[in-house]
């Protein structure tokens, strides 16, 4: 997605002149923990046959992203971009 918006992790924000809505973005490394905190969960079999997320991975598992915040796109898509409200992460980080 960074070469896509031309954009790397440091000037990452700079897209949101392209794609406002990319405010809700998330890095790799936070799906990573998800997945990491997941794998040594004990009762992981409770997620068998489901689809989740990372923020609901985040909600359950207390993970951030690396700056601090636990961005929950799905909900943020459903309710903000699809709903054709301005971009704003305000209460979905």
């Amino acid at each position: 997605m960074l070469e896509e918006y031309g954009v790397t992790e440091a000037n990452w924000k700079d897209a949101l002149v392209r794609e406002p809505h990319f405010i809700i973005s998330e890095t790799p490394r936070f799906i990573g923990r998800g997945i990491a905190a997941l794998a040594n969960d004990s009762q992981s079999a409770r997620w068998s046959g489901q689809s989740t997320s990372s923020g609901e991975l985040a909600n359950e598992y207390g993970i951030t992203d690396l700056d601090g915040s636990r961005p929950d796109a799905w909900r943020y898509i459903v309710e903000v971009q699809d709903a054709g409200k301005p971009a704003d992460a305000k209460g979905y980080r």
